[in-house]
């Protein structure tokens, strides 16, 4: 109960902080619409459409509470910063360099388990349902997920051979910085994992 009042109290400030800035200054920085005849933001988030009502910062349909949080962060921080078409590490970015570092290191170890027996043809079709595109890169397969209009989360995957497991790393782009903090990326490469594997289970 204790837990969930904090987070309550976590969504209220950002709520609050987004309020110092109008909706067309939202819209504008963040590459969001802002439909102004029906007071609502519109956006795409893992190939899900999500309004968010204005002034109460709503969210239609509900979604994962830690997602909202993230989106109302991004709302807030964003700065219009063109993105970047450089892939970068969750520990090189700004603030990184402790909670970055060891998430990049946990996520490589969970990215092996989640791949292990995976074909390519599988994977594939799981980024598809999150809205992933795929981009020709240094890997066996890179699938670029749009979590946010202007926050791509790429995956870069290796799969088994006769010498080594399958591996995959998570990254973001060089621009990540002008969106959010190193805690609301750790936030989302946690909601994409989460999500990758709820679709492989069949949830």
């Amino acid at each position: 109960m204790q837990d969930n009042r904090a987070f309550q109290q976590m969504l209220l400030s950002a709520k609050e902080r987004i309020r110092v800035h109008t909706p067309k200054e939202i819209a504008q920085k963040s590459g969001v619409v802002f439909h102004e005849d029906k007071s609502f933001f519109e956006l795409q988030s893992l190939n899900q459409r999500i309004r968010i009502t204005f002034p109460e910062y709503r969210f239609q349909p509900q979604i994962d509470e830690w997602q909202q949080l993230v989106i109302l962060h991004y709302l807030d921080l964003a700065d219009g910063t063109a993105v970047s078409p450089q892939m970068t590490s969750f520990g090189a970015l700004k603030d990184g360099l402790i909670r970055g570092t060891k998430f990049d290191h946990d996520m490589e170890r969970e990215l092996g388990s989640f791949l292990d027996g995976m074909t390519q043809g599988q994977l594939c079709r799981i980024c598809e349902r999150l809205g992933a595109q795929f981009v020709e890169e240094r890997a066996d397969l890179c699938a670029v997920f749009p979590f946010l209009p202007r926050y791509p989360i790429w995956l870069k995957v290796w799969f088994a051979d006769d010498e080594f497991g399958a591996s995959g790393k998570l990254l973001v782009n060089r621009s990540a910085d002008h969106y959010l903090t190193i805690e609301d990326a750790v936030t989302v490469g946690e909601l994409l994992l989460s999500k990758l594997k709820g679709i492989l289970d069949g949830t």
